[in-house]
């Protein structure tokens, strides 16, 4: 999958090549949803549906990398941002406080000083894996990524953990945490310290600055080493990916052979 004559850079990270020859966080999420979806994805065969919460992370994001990536941001999704009369939709008001309430706190703002965006590369079980770290310090040791939530103490039920857990447990932001920690210290030969700048959707938003106690990594290491070579057989072709049957891409490629008994309905 890997060859050492591409080399990834800011340009074609997300691009399908670089997504055939390397894992990713993102990718590995997918294809835990659906294999069918995550690898037509990366086949070319499927676009993913813009999608309003995927767009204001990315403008959340866009606010601490740069002002240039901001402004640059701004340009290429203005018709998305803003109405025919020149002012924001409320998505990206709502934003605009989060934007505020990160920078106006000086803790928050010490969280996310650093390198911006940087890649780095390694290997997991076998298998080549490609990261971009929002913002990583190499004089202090840590990285640190701004993620946003409806609200800080929000509970969700986890099949995979088989228990109420909070926003970062459900989204699976320990396991790419455990991921970027091991691939940056493949790369830099140090443990760095992983934080998340949580930032709500409420009105006014709320704030807070995440830890990571180094014990819940073993779960999700054990997780990845379980999981990937079933991913990789389907990513390669070796297996029919598996169809979730729920997301955009196996409803219009969706074919019936036959009825179901009404129970289907319930599954």
């Amino acid at each position: 999958m890997h060859q050492t004559t591409f080399r990834l850079n800011s340009q074609n990270y997300h691009s399908n090549e670089a997504n055939q020859r390397y894992m990713s966080v993102s990718q590995f999420k997918s294809a835990m949803e659906c294999e069918a979806k995550a690898f037509a994805e990366v086949r070319g065969e499927f676009t993913r549906p813009p999608s309003t919460a995927l767009l204001v992370g990315s403008y959340l994001h866009a606010a601490f990398e740069s002002n240039e990536a901001f402004r640059e941001f701004l340009e290429q999704n203005h018709s998305t941002i803003y109405n025919n009369r020149g002012n924001k939709y409320k998505d990206y008001e709502k934003a605009d406080d989060m934007i505020e309430t990160i920078k106006n706190d000086e803790f928050c703002m010490f969280a996310l000083q650093g390198e911006k965006e940087v890649i780095y590369t390694g290997e997991l079980f076998g298998v080549e894996w490609k990261i971009k770290v929002d913002n990583i310090n190499h004089e202090r040791g840590f990285f640190s990524d701004i993620k946003s939530t409806q609200e800080l103490k929000k509970r969700y039920w986890s099949e995979k953990y088989s228990t109420w857990v909070s926003f970062v447990q459900a989204f699976d932001y320990v396991l790419q945490m455990w991921v970027y920690r091991e691939i940056i210290y493949q790369n830099i030969g140090h443990y760095y310290d992983p934080y998340i700048v949580a930032v709500t959707k409420e009105s006014p938003p709320d704030k807070a600055v995440l830890h990571f106690d180094t014990g819940r990594f073993d779960f999700e290491k054990e997780y990845v080493e379980t999981m990937l070579p079933s991913i990789i057989e389907a990513k390669l072709g070796h297996k029919n990916p598996h169809r979730c049957d729920k997301c955009e891409y196996c409803r219009a490629s969706k074919k019936l052979e036959g009825t179901f008994e009404i129970e289907y309905l319930l599954d």
